[in-house]
């Protein structure tokens, strides 16, 4: 799990650099949410420590933690699909 997460962090950053370079032309609400995703991966590091030493159980079934995390998991996903539904929609203006 943590060699996993280790492993997809760099590539994620790499994405994440590219996807705010100015020519690929990202809403700032989808860029704002896919960083927001680190906020979610970063959360659940400490909550799964305290749902260890705490709970003495996984992360998974300590409902108010993971709810928790879930929850920013949940605010990073409408963040970057708001970003691109609000730049469709206003295109499809601009094109009226």
């Amino acid at each position: 799990e943590t060699k996993l997460f280790q492993a997809g962090l760099a590539p994620y950053l790499v994405y994440l650099w590219f996807l705010g370079q100015p020519q690929t032309k990202t809403p700032p609400l989808t860029n704002f949410g896919a960083r927001f995703l680190l906020l979610f991966v970063f959360a659940t590091i400490p909550a799964g420590i305290v749902a260890k030493t705490v709970y003495g159980d996984i992360l998974s079934n300590v409902d108010v933690l993971h709810g928790s995390s879930e929850a920013l998991l949940t605010l990073s996903n409408l963040f970057f699909a708001l970003g691109f539904a609000r730049a469709l929609a206003a295109e499809t203006q601009d094109s009226d």
